[in-house]
């Protein structure tokens, strides 16, 4: 199984589970089947990204920050430069057969709703979007432009994701009811990932000269600027991006949501010591219980995610002294399952003369494994393949969708009862009005899907 074509699976199971139309020969603009790429987000993560596509032809690059994107501009001299992403699309559609999109969560879905609106395939940075209409109207564009789409949540690509769902399920952890999930204290600090502004409301500064600060806004409403916000911080504020629960369970929760087969939680409970609700800033410290219902045979699935320091208890059948910083355990009536912040290693909390007898004699490997491990190398081979990579936006739609749910409580520090099928918050009216936010003018995409 280790040498099964994951190309060849995909075209024959996938495609025809979720009911992706093949397209033949769309790779009309770019020479010796090269694709013609473009980057919207040329730093930070835009780096990671396009730095994976050296064999392709990248033809234009877009970010509002001068600065961040000077050492991409520099690299790629003749691919043409641009602000405003609209206006990229509008002059260069035809020149482009792809998009990698690494923008603050507020913006990726005008930039990819753009993008599959005009037949091209797109990468989005996770989390995959910041609302929940957002996330359900990617999941129906992406069938309906019949585009390939990927979300960039590196761990769904590694071989520890598939051991995951391999060992659940072929009965090694027997029924999960159970899952705790963490990641650690929040670092703030001038340039560092979060940082808390002088004080609420954050008080107004320059913008600097290398940045288009309304256009960083895009359809969020205007504020003033703030040097907190941007360029790396933006993720603490709820209106830019979906705090540590929307960065990383993308990541620590995707096992668990693949292999137990979560869904929607139909109720998310957030404790939340001390809440910023009224600045839309994140807390300090959370604990967000999650309940999901009955699936088929599968039993219901308490799971709780701990930010800020906080960690589940540790029982003494686990034989374990500490956790990590961050990381997952799905606790078993057969077995108990741990890995850290990413489902890169897991390992069962067993003796360790058991964990080496299981090691020699394994589970059966009954999943494809891809090829060179890497969201944006598995999305670039589906691509020219026409087929759909693992995270693509029928599953990475729900996966978000489920964290985003959690991020409401969170954020005004809440219980919801959530009617996914309605895709409504019944319990709460206030809350329920952030399903779906409101964009400022010009910046509308996707209301007639």
């Amino acid at each position: 199984m280790n040498n099964f074509s994951r190309r060849s699976f995909l075209k024959s199971t996938t495609a025809a589970s979720t009911g992706l139309f093949l397209i033949p020969d769309f790779l009309t603009n770019a020479p010796n089947n090269r694709l013609n790429i473009a980057v919207i987000g040329v730093g930070g993560r835009g780096k990671a990204n396009w730095d994976k596509v050296p064999m392709e032809n990248i033809v234009a690059m877009c970010d509002v920050d001068d600065n961040r994107a000077a050492n991409g501009y520099k690299m790629f001299p003749k691919a043409r430069k641009f602000k405003d992403f609209r206006v990229m699309f509008d002059q260069m559609a035809k020149e482009i057969d792809a998009v990698i999109i690494s923008t603050p969560d507020h913006t990726h879905f005008a930039a990819t709703m753009i993008a599959m609106e005009l037949g091209k395939h797109v990468y989005v940075e996770k989390p995959l979007a910041h609302n929940v209409w957002q996330l359900r109207t990617l999941k129906k564009a992406a069938n309906y432009y019949k585009v390939i789409s990927q979300m960039g949540n590196q761990g769904h690509t590694t071989n520890g994701i598939r051991l995951i769902k391999e060992w659940y399920d072929q009965g090694i952890l027997g029924e999960v009811r159970e899952v705790h999930a963490w990641h650690g204290k929040f670092n703030y600090g001038p340039g560092k990932y979060w940082t808390k502004p002088d004080r609420f409301p954050a008080p107004l500064h320059p913008i600097p000269d290398y940045l288009d600060w309304d256009l960083w806004l895009g359809p969020t409403k205007y504020r003033t600027f703030n040097s907190a916000y941007a360029p790396k911080s933006w993720r603490g504020f709820y209106d830019f991006g979906n705090g540590q629960l929307g960065d990383w369970s993308c990541h620590t929760l995707d096992g668990p949501f693949w292999a137990l087969d979560l869904g929607m939680p139909h109720t998310v409970q957030a404790t939340v010591p001390s809440p910023r609700t009224q600045h839309g800033f994140i807390a300090d410290e959370s604990v967000t219980h999650f309940y999901f219902g009955a699936r088929g045979n599968k039993p219901p699935v308490s799971l709780k995610w701990y930010e800020g320091g906080e960690k589940p208890k540790i029982r003494p059948e686990w034989g374990i002294k500490e956790f990590d910083n961050s990381g997952m355990i799905m606790i078993g009536d057969k077995k108990t399952l741990i890995t850290g912040g990413r489902p890169n290693n897991p390992r069962l909390l067993v003796s360790e003369e058991e964990w080496k007898d299981f090691q020699k004699n394994p589970p059966k490997k009954t999943i494809p494994r891809v090829q060179e491990e890497g969201p944006v190398y598995e999305w670039l081979d589906a691509i020219k393949d026409n087929s759909l990579p693992g995270s693509h936006f029928g599953y990475a739609a729900e996966l978000t969708e489920m964290a985003i749910v959690g991020v409401l409580a969170q954020r005004f520090a809440a219980k919801i009862e959530y009617d996914a099928e309605k895709m409504k918050i019944t319990n709460r009216p206030d809350i329920d009005a952030f399903i779906k936010e409101p964009t400022r003018e010009g910046w509308s995409f996707g209301e007639n899907l």
